[in-house]
């Protein structure tokens, strides 16, 4: 059968890496962007001499690129330099002091012996927890697309389902870390990892206690030029394998004949394609690009004339009406799944140096549950941020002048919701963190040279995300984590999704493995067919 002709929709690293796949299984596949450039929320932005990293500023699970090379025929050692960051972060707390945190066993127990000598047995039993609720659910988690009944009932995931109990999924993510550590400091710093996949420490289940072990135990690394080193080297796989790459290129729906899709509408102009490989937020694209009316195929031929009059049949009519309904049942289940954090991003370039910062920093709020609070329930900017700063130009001194530093500084804020305003919250939540940096010692209102904010709505409007939505969609109940979005739909044939929207989730090496599972399915799809 040589129907292989994929379109793909957009050119995050979910796309990508299900396009350079498909690519290489032989499948004809055209990538649809509608920024000027790809690569999705990991961009950068160069304004005069500072260059910033938009999106991701770290790097985990680096294996899961280097398989994607490996697979594509290529060594990704010619094309990125990965560099472990020691510390990975350097942590403020709100009673003033400070703390390294290391994936070096021994480096991280010293600087956790030296805040809390107590709670270094507890970080060593914390460390086993999180690697055993690794141990069981990474592969059926992070490697298999679980809502794929036949792949998710293989005698090697047996033993994680019957035990289910052990990966810690009734209680929260705070609840866990409480019982570990006495200092609220280091339950914070724990806390903090809910964050990873956009979620709330005080309603996501403790299964996300994973992460720690995957940052602690597997390492954190940076790439060498910044992580859109990664969108250049993975755009140029795409290339090599034949992808073609259209920027400025808005897909506006997804046509379907019937139940199975037929192509993509781009700039006007309808794109065949026998499979769709979305990479767009899902719960956006079944609200804007899946239409409830019936695409009719275009007449060539007097046959074909003839069979689209048939197409209109009674029959016909109420297979539509069938689709529709399953549409909008589609569209009220994902419109109950809750968007995951958003933020606000100040990148500032700074004329000044500052060793007191590592290349990564937390500056911790003085109530962190108050934080969250306010930031899902009462959706609202929060009055005291957590602010996280990422400074590459600690790794990369071309990032900025010599005398200079690129910061880039990153509120959580809620997803967009009714009665926000946006504008006076830059204005307020700029003074806020100017005040608390000069508290810190970091006087740098009159160091700012060049400046560039971003907010939910401009996340929304550039990324075109769920309500601004970062992560795609929070793990705030016990039972969301393992709900995501599936990798196939179920409602249209040869709909397929990749993203930080659908499984296995956000984060770097989660949304590229969403494109290998998407990718995986198209290519057993089209062979069942060829059988």
């Amino acid at each position: 059968m040589e129907n292989k002709r994929v379109a793909v929709i957009g050119g995050g690293l979910g796309a990508l890496s299900g396009a350079i796949r498909l690519a290489q299984l032989g499948f004809s596949v055209q990538l649809f962007e509608k920024n000027p450039k790809i690569g999705g929320k990991v961009n950068e932005v160069v304004l005069e001499n500072y260059r910033f990293d938009t999106g991701a500023s770290l790097l985990t699970m680096p294996f899961v690129i280097d398989e994607l090379f490996d697979f594509a025929g290529f060594k990704r050692s010619d094309y990125l330099d990965f560099v472990p960051l020691d510390p990975i972060c350097r942590y403020f707390f709100p009673d003033g002091s400070m703390m390294d945190a290391s994936a070096d066993k021994r480096k991280m127990e010293t600087a956790i012996a030296e805040l809390s000598p107590n709670d270094v047995k507890a970080y060593k039993r914390f460390l086993k927890y999180a690697e055993r609720i690794h141990d069981l659910t990474a592969e059926i988690f992070m490697f298999t697309p679980i809502h794929e009944f036949s792949k998710l009932m293989q005698p090697r995931y047996f033993r994680t389902l019957f035990r289910l109990h052990q990966i810690d999924p009734f209680r929260t993510v705070h609840q866990s870390v409480s019982r570990f550590f006495s200092d609220p400091r280091l339950v914070q710093l724990f806390d903090r990892y809910a964050t990873y996949n956009g979620s709330d420490p005080f309603q996501a289940p403790a299964t996300l206690n994973i992460i720690p072990y995957i940052e602690y135990g597997l390492g954190g690394y940076y790439i060498k030029g910044g992580i859109y080193r990664l969108v250049e080297a993975l755009e140029a796989l795409a290339r090599e394998r034949g992808v073609q790459i259209y920027t400025a290129a808005e897909v506006e729906r997804i046509c379907r004949v019937g139940k199975r899709v037929n192509g993509v509408q781009v700039n006007g102009e309808t794109v065949d394609a026998d499979y769709v490989l979305c990479g767009a937020d899902a719960v956006v694209a079944y609200h804007e690009l899946i239409l409830t009316k019936n695409a009719a195929p275009k007449p060539r031929t007097r046959f074909q004339i003839f069979r689209n009059v048939r197409a209109f049949s009674v029959l016909s009519m109420l297979k539509a009406r069938v689709l529709g309904q399953g549409h909008q049942h589609q569209r009220e289940k994902v419109n109950q799944l809750e968007p995951s954090l958003s933020g606000m991003v100040f990148l500032w370039g700074l004329k000044g140096k500052h060793p007191k910062l590592a290349h990564h920093n937390i500056i911790f709020s003085s109530d962190y549950n108050t934080e969250f609070r306010q930031i899902f329930k009462h959706q609202r900017a929060p009055d005291d941020p957590t602010i996280y700063i990422a400074i590459t130009s600690k790794a990369d001194a071309a990032h900025a002048p010599v005398d200079g530093e690129n910061w880039f500084v990153l509120l959580n804020m809620p997803y967009l919701a009714p009665g926000q305003m946006w504008k006076k919250e830059k204005v307020r939540m700029r003074t806020v963190v100017l005040n608390r940096l000069k508290q810190l010692g970091f006087d740098i209102a009159d160091q700012i040279e060049v400046e560039q904010v971003y907010t939910p709505e401009d996340f929304a409007k550039l990324y075109a995300s769920n309500r601004g939505s970062i992560y795609g969609v929070s793990s705030n109940s016990k039972t969301t984590a393992f709900k995501r979005l599936p990798n196939r739909s179920r409602l249209l044939k040869g709909l397929y999704f990749a993203g930080g929207s659908v499984h296995p989730g956000g984060g770097i090496p989660l949304v590229m493995l969403s494109g290998k599972m998407a990718a995986t399915l198209i290519a057993e799809n089209h062979k069942s067919k060829d059988l």
